[in-house]
């Protein structure tokens, strides 16, 4: 009965969608990428995915809304770096609500929360608390359907769902260690 999907990496995604997509299913999968997203590869993204976690960047905003086909709507979260760790991506949370009001103004995007990704020094209650802080100030000025806090791994998804997670990544609960992929 699982229809979520999340997925890292683009090209593997695509293909395995298209693949599932070719079964035309009664219930199809709905499909996060939750990735880096590299400004090359915003085009797969936008028309492959249902959702998007990994916002950070105007500019990456713009490019999804141009090239999500017309007639569908893509659903992002905004990614915020709630901690600061200089290996993760995100905006810094004062500069969360800026993002956001960029963002409202893409007509086929529908900004629906925020996610992080926290560093493995933060303890996890206090970085999800904070992410839903944010969320809850900026849920005042943010647009219908601003209902999703994307946090939480297979480490500490206990924390993140405490702190009000709507959405959990627990790949790595599931399938074990990934080996890294090599990028020749």
């Amino acid at each position: 009965g699982q229809r979520h999907f999340g997925e890292n990496y683009v090209q593997e995604a695509v293909a395995k969608i298209a693949e599932i997509s070719s079964q035309r299913l009664e219930h199809p999968p709905v499909w996060h990428f939750i990735g880096a997203i590299q400004s090359n590869k915003t085009r797969e993204i936008a028309t492959a995915f249902d959702w998007v976690h990994t916002v950070a960047r105007e500019k990456i905003a713009r490019r999804l809304n141009e090239q999500r086909p017309d007639g569908h709507r893509l659903s992002i979260c905004l990614q915020v770096n709630v901690d600061g760790d200089p290996n993760k991506a995100g905006v810094a949370p004062e500069e969360a609500a800026a993002l956001l009001a960029a963002c409202r103004g893409f007509e086929r995007l529908d900004v629906r929360g925020l996610m992080t990704i926290l560093d493995p020094e933060t303890e996890p209650r206090e970085g999800y608390n904070r992410l839903r802080e944010l969320f809850d100030e900026l849920g005042e000025t943010a647009p219908g359907g601003w209902d999703t806090l994307s946090m939480g791994m297979s480490g500490d998804y206990g924390a993140a769902i405490a702190a009000g997670a709507t959405l959990v990544r627990v790949g790595t609960a599931i399938f074990g260690k990934r080996a890294p992929i090599r990028r020749d």
